[in-house]
């Protein structure tokens, strides 16, 4: 059973209001993330959706605010753009929302550079298979791929450095 209040009489809107605040009062949420959780506390959709309205106007809840400091939280966290609006994008997140924060606010190259000192230090790689490593480290935590080259101080190209790997063999 979910904690705080659930659904006894699921068209309540003070019922629903108590839970949202609950909810609110532990964590920020989207508008769509609190309908959810909502929901399957068993509120009923159309009260659900007059409260986050409500909510809204009384900006206790805020979709910019909350992709905002989702944002740059996840930023922090050494994660790049790609995986960030990923998450946004599945938390029902407004694609606009995802697009404006994404691309204000934040130093993507910069952050990638950060990313990869602190996981591999200062020195840039020397061969192409450390170049790799870096490489693939950077695009899982969601970078792209000029935000990596940015990072590695060079460009990775398999086709280019064909001659480093065939002096390894």
């Amino acid at each position: 059973m979910t904690p705080g209040v659930s659904a006894s009489e699921p068209a309540d809107p003070k019922a629903a209001r108590v839970a949202a605040l609950q909810l609110l009062a532990r964590r920020d949420f989207s508008s769509s993330a609190l309908r959810s959780k909502l929901e399957k506390r068993g509120f009923d959709r159309t009260v659900v959706a007059e409260l986050i309205e409500a909510l809204q106007r009384e900006r206790l809840v805020n979709d910019s605010r909350y992709v905002e400091h989702f944002v740059s939280y996840h930023a922090a966290r050494g994660q790049g753009p790609i995986r960030i609006a990923r998450e946004l994008r599945s938390l029902k997140v407004d694609a606009e929302l995802i697009d404006r924060f994404m691309a204000e606010g934040q130093d993507w190259a910069a952050r990638a550079r950060e990313v990869r000192q602190k996981k591999f230090g200062r020195a840039l790689p020397e061969n192409y298979a450390e170049k790799a490593k870096q490489a693939r480290f950077l695009q899982y935590r969601g970078f792209t791929g000029s935000q990596i080259r940015a990072a590695l101080g060079t460009d990775i190209d398999p086709d280019s450095d064909d001659k480093n790997l065939d002096d390894k063999a």
